[in-house]
């Protein structure tokens, strides 16, 4: 239930402050008549817990759990009574408590879902109105859960795939400012009063500026990375970025896989459930996670609005894998555009896996070469100028 802030007068028309639980403005009243209070002003308080997102693998987990409890013939608000007795982070828990209430008050599970705000994604809220309009609920929830189970292992993927290229990152720049600061200054010395080379005079000027300022080189890198995440919000930025991505000579082809089975797990879903066509692109597009493809959409659906095939107006997309739209095509003319859909999200998935392993493969050799460029163009400017003192003693 709702948690209510009021403020009433009591018998000796004193005034009193305070919350309390109600189901409604009437019922509200009611208890405070009881408490025999007579109440001023009141409204409900708006809790926190709306402004935390849920992760992929909660949103699963929530599904999940739903689909087998509604299986098993538990009703919504005994499934919502159950989930928010279970041992979640208290900010699940508070997300969970909140939709019991607004269930027992009567509003439908996508309903409830809504009025939390932002925690649940449009495409999940959507799908459980349309379970809920067809009286396929526990269908959507086990379709549901599978299909965010697949993005948060996609997304596991993607983050595991970037730690071993950090990893090196992170070794060449400490095995850098460690040589730059701890090593170099003291070879440098052996060359005093001798005629360096411009790459040893760069590097000893570089050693020295380290030494003294290597704060200001923390500093710069932290407010760099803060303008170029803060560039990456202005939407130009943002859309020229993602559309830079697709055309990398091997990772934009990879990249178009992992997008294509995005969009077509997440339309295949939606159209299978009962959502419109034009409704389901429209969530769709918003969730594929890059501005370039998303930005192609109006045209997408304004087509599809005046009668042109989906399979048409997908090809023309600048980002996706040419097959989809071949297969979108065959599931057009077959009339079986629901199982075709559903056949190609599962293949792009498996593709998408394969894509972010070869993307891994394609990132380790070019971190190793970064790194011994570094650190050879380090030691090259050490190796020339004693090379060249040992042909001046052996002269």
């Amino acid at each position: 239930m709702p948690k209510y802030n009021y403020t009433a007068l009591d018998l000796q028309n004193k005034k009193l402050s305070g919350e309390l639980d109600a189901r409604d403005d009437d019922d509200l009243r009611r208890l405070l008549r009881a408490k025999n209070l007579v109440p001023v002003k009141y409204s409900v308080i708006v809790e926190q817990s709306t402004r935390y997102h849920m992760k992929a693998l909660e949103v699963g987990e929530f599904s999940r759990q739903l689909a087998g409890m509604l299986a098993s013939g538990i009703t919504i608000v005994r499934a919502m009574e159950i989930l928010k007795a279970r041992d979640f982070t208290a900010k699940v828990k508070k997300i969970y408590d909140k939709m019991h209430r607004d269930v027992l008050m009567g509003y439908t599970l996508s309903e409830a879902m809504e009025l939390q705000g932002n925690v649940f994604p449009a495409l999940f809220v959507n799908m459980y109105a349309s379970g809920e309009a067809s009286g396929q609920l526990e269908r959507v929830a086990e379709k549901m859960a599978t299909h965010y189970e697949k993005e948060h292992r996609l997304n596991a993927r993607a983050k595991s795939a970037m730690v071993y290229p950090m990893v090196l990152l992170g070794a060449t720049v400490v095995a850098v400012m460690f040589l730059f600061i701890a090593v170099l200054p003291e070879l440098f010395e052996m060359f005093q009063g001798e005629e360096l080379p411009a790459l040893t005079m760069f590097m000893i000027g570089l050693s020295s500026f380290l030494q003294n300022y290597w704060y200001l080189v923390i500093i710069g890198a932290l407010i760099l990375i803060f303008i170029v995440n803060f560039l990456l919000t202005v939407p130009k930025i943002r859309y020229q970025f993602d559309r830079f991505k697709l055309k990398m000579a091997v990772a934009g082809k990879l990249l178009k896989i992992i997008y294509t089975a995005r969009f077509s797990r997440t339309l295949s879903s939606l159209y299978s459930s009962g959502i419109p066509m034009l409704r389901a692109l429209e969530i769709t597009s918003s969730i594929i996670n890059n501005k370039y493809i998303s930005d192609q959409f109006d045209e997408v659906i304004m087509n599809v609005r005046n009668g042109e095939t989906l399979a048409s107006t997908i090809e023309s997309v600048d980002g996706f894998d040419k097959k989809l739209a071949t297969t979108i095509m065959i599931g057009e003319e077959t009339g079986r555009l629901d199982a075709m859909l559903e056949s190609t999200a599962e293949s792009f998935d498996y593709e998408a896996e394969i894509a972010l392993d070869k993307l891994v493969q394609l990132l380790q050799p070019v971190m190793i070469v970064i790194m011994a460029v570094v650190i050879g163009t380090v030691m090259l400017s050490v190796m020339i100028p004693m090379m060249t003192m040992f042909q001046g003693v052996t002269a």
